[in-house]
């Protein structure tokens, strides 16, 4: 993948004049006496001289604090000791408060026409009255609070208002079933769980007031249950253990200011949770400063977000890219809230959105894109797109002609940035640059600050061939800990073993990428704890998916590696196209496909027609729950996925193997 080069996009002189990113290098260059030109200029410098970096993020991101930090880091640089911004007491939700004007801040768009709009000023304010209840309740820095909520408005107040006493927050989207919501609160206690009556999805309207009386009164810890009407005007909770409707708790005073409780840089603002698909989610403790920084780092420098934007990404609570999106505050862009399902009644809707809202950012995943790609829809000669200066993407990787078609039916001149981060981090690893050009198959640049690399197997640092992407130096975002790990053993195992018998005390995430060394751009291949090896040779699940998924009879697959005969063998999984048959035809189609564009060791034993395909909520496909099924090990925790039905298929196939 590395020889191809094709350039999809350039930025126009005025557009890299007017980017934040050139305002920083500016800012950078006046500070530090320097002479930097290019990003990779200032990529460089980000890394060898990360406090520099870092403090002058917190200058250009406007970070409010009632007490500046003594120095950006202490004297150590381990990953477990490292104490960013020691000395600095601030508020993360004062920093995403900072205006309180008439501008829009929330613009909600439900599924059912149902639409509401905020201002900064009402924003603050809804936000004071509900912390103003909180402090009367006794909430208090260090307790959690959590939510199992749609996309709403109020899911964003609920967060700023805990934030804002110092409390910790954890969110769960209103997809998920009651045992997916009680593995995650139910490990971390929370005192208060906001909540909602139900959600609309393809104009149906869904109660979950079961799946709360179930929640409640498995967690014990929880306190008091409020219930924010949606579906209903006011639903009948009486079932469900101190529950208070919203409007009743409320506080009736009259906010003038709010309180904001003025906090270490480290103080733990998110608990993160994992997709569970292996077992019981892990929660991710993460600081409130880090997450801050971080996230303005990612939207003001590889967003180009400015306050006049307008932004949106198909999300949920339950996801990252909701916390990301919100973060969007801070620069007091206004935010669109979409909830619903963003292809019903048809593909258009979130285009229609777009033009009706004039959104300039939107964000959505890889699978969202490939599934246009393969219907061939044309957004660009149906709605009026003009308002659009970017789309961001993320969740799974793209192909090439998912990022061909955005340029050849949506629209010729804007940036796409593609993004790789996770839950773990709350940011970004990777993304895109505005003002560098873009070649097909790969993301931009490495992110500012993060000292990213590809390992190879012996822990040294890989270009232009697949190998695992890992992190040198420790970076603000990173968990504090996890929730219930007694000195830091899940923690460590999950990101810092791996590479401990080479000596190297690296962050390793469990993605496969690609680091060209001509254009410094990354390709990413997808998990590495899900890759093939027929026959010792590493392959990424994505080599296969972006040939596969070109054939127009073929909606999804799937690829799975199984141990077979002292080998591996690849089994391939193929969702059909509406009308299609798995034909010999369509086999051989497929086999010659993978050799001739990929290699020989990339055709699978076994081609098997599915009826569905596997998806975590955040839109990622399950390959790890698949392979274990395949091996004969259970899978216990069916409702981390967003169809759990879908592994039934598997579990009658792995019968006749």
């Amino acid at each position: 993948m590395s020889d191809v080069k094709k350039v999809l996009w350039k930025p126009s002189d005025e557009f890299i004049k007017q980017s934040n990113l050139t305002r920083f290098i500016n800012l950078v260059n006046k500070k530090y006496n320097l002479d930097i030109e290019s990003y990779h200029q200032l990529y460089n410098w980000s890394t060898d001289k990360m406090d520099e970096f870092w403090g002058t993020m917190w200058e250009f991101g406007g970070v409010i604090s009632s007490q500046n930090y003594d120095q950006v880091y202490g004297d150590s640089t381990d990953f477990f000791k490292i104490d960013w911004f020691p000395g600095a007491r601030l508020n993360f939700a004062e920093n995403l408060l900072k205006f309180r004007d008439n501008e829009f801040a929330y613009n909600f768009k439900g599924e059912t026409k149902k639409s509401r709009k905020i201002t900064y000023k009402d924003l603050y304010y809804q936000v004071g009255r509900l912390a103003t209840t909180l402090r009367k309740f006794g909430i208090v820095p260090g307790d959690c609070i959590a939510s199992y909520i749609p996309n709403l408005i109020e899911t964003g107040i609920a967060m700023l208002a805990a934030t804002s006493v110092g409390a910790t927050w954890a969110s769960c989207g209103s997809e998920l079933g009651s045992s997916a919501v009680l593995d995650r609160l139910g490990q971390i206690k929370p005192r208060i769980l906001f909540t909602s009556d139900g959600y609309f999805y393809k104009e149906k309207k869904f109660s979950i007031l079961k799946n709360v009386e179930k929640i409640v009164k498995g967690i014990p810890t929880i306190e008091k249950t409020v219930v924010i009407p949606y579906t209903e005007v006011k639903s009948n909770i009486s079932n469900i253990p101190q529950a208070i409707h919203y409007s009743d708790f409320l506080s009736s005073d009259k906010v003038l200011s709010i309180n904001f409780e003025q906090l270490p840089f480290n103080h733990p603002g998110y608990i993160m949770f994992s997709s569970g698909t292996t077992g019981k989610p892990k929660c991710m403790v993460q600081g409130a400063g880090g997450v801050l920084l971080t996230q303005l780092r990612d939207l003001l420098l590889h967003t180009d977000l400015k306050r006049n934007d307008t932004i949106t990404y198909i999300t949920s609570p339950s996801w990252m890219m909701w916390h990301w999106l919100t973060c969007s505050l801070a620069i007091g862009a206004t935010i669109v809230l979409y909830d619903g399902n963003p292809l019903y009644p048809d593909w258009g809707t979130m285009w229609k959105l777009i033009q009706d809202e004039k959104i300039t950012i939107f964000g959505c995943s890889a699978s969202y894109i490939h599934y246009l790609t393969r219907i061939g829809a044309q957004p660009r000669k149906k709605f009026d797109l003009s308002s659009l200066k970017a789309i961001s993407q993320t969740a799974s990787p793209i192909s090439i002609e998912g990022m061909e078609w955005l340029y050849k039916d949506v629209k010729e001149d804007f940036h796409f940035n593609s993004i790789t981060g996770g839950s773990d981090l709350n940011s970004i690893f990777a993304g895109g640059c505005p003002i560098l050009p873009l070649h097909a198959g790969e993301l931009q640049v490495r992110a500012l600050g993060m000292k990213v690399e590809a390992y190879d197997e012996n822990a040294n640092p890989s270009y232009d061939q697949q190998a695992e992407l890992v992190v040198e130096s420790p970076f603000p975002s990173a968990p504090l800990y996890f929730w219930n790990d007694p000195k830091n053993k899940k923690y460590i195992k999950a990101y810092f073993d791996f590479y401990k018998p080479q000596g190297k005390l690296v962050w390793r995430h469990g993605d496969y990428i690609i680091i060209h060394s001509d254009t410094k751009g990354v390709t990413v291949l997808g998990r590495s704890d899900a890759v093939l090896k027929p026959s010792g040779v590493r392959i990424g699940t994505s080599e296969i998916y972006n040939i596969v998924e070109s054939i127009p009879e073929i909606a999804d697959s799937l690829a799975i590696g199984q141990s077979w005969k002292g080998d591996q063998r690849i089994i391939l999984f193929v969702k059909l196209s509406p009308n299609s048959e798995l034909t010999d035809t369509l086999k051989k189609t497929i086999k010659i496909s993978l050799r001739n564009k990929a290699s020989p060791r990339h055709v699978p034993a076994l081609i098997v027609e599915t009826p569905d395909i596997p998806y975590t909520f955040s839109m990622k496909k399950v390959e790890i729950a698949v392979t274990n099924i395949l091996h004969g090990i259970p899978v216990t925790n069916r409702e981390a996925l967003s169809n759990p039905e879908s592994l039934d298929f598997y579990e009658e196939f792995s019968q006749s193997l």
